[in-house]
């Protein structure tokens, strides 16, 4: 089992990287403990260490989360998906796979959607230039 690794979480057009090594639980996001995290940011980055603790137990590992680009919701969602990946690939658990899908896929599965490429000759992705017939 590797003492360090890195692992990535998308959402939108932020990007989340957990780098865990073998320690006694601490978890950093953007070099602030989550303690200092605003309530809600705080609540949804526990969610996948909860989960971890109700399945298999004490969290074995720390994790320094580092997330860019996008906006504060975004890297907090992309920390979600990097810090569950990484506790699956960390313990190989089949078990907590299963609790993080039933509990939401999204902690494990990245929203793949992105925003819609402008298309030649229009104003947007989607408008289309107006003509008239009189």
């Amino acid at each position: 089992m590797k003492t360090t690794f890195m692992i990535s979480g998308k959402r939108k057009s932020a990007v989340a990287k957990a780098r865990v090594s073998v320690g006694n639980g601490n978890v950093t996001f953007n070099g602030t403990p989550l303690e200092n995290l605003y309530l809600f940011h705080k609540l949804a980055i526990q969610e996948p260490l909860r989960v971890f603790e109700h399945v298999i137990g004490k969290i074995p590992i720390d994790l320094r989360v580092t997330a860019t680009g996008g906006g504060a919701e975004g890297q907090i969602q992309a920390a979600r998906l990097a810090i569950a990946k990484a506790l699956v690939k960390h313990t190989k658990s089949v078990e907590l796979k299963k609790a993080y899908l039933q509990y939401d896929r999204n902690l494990l599965v990245a929203d793949i959607r992105r925003k819609e490429a402008y298309k030649p000759g229009d104003s947007k992705a989607r408008a289309k230039r107006q003509k008239s017939y009189r």
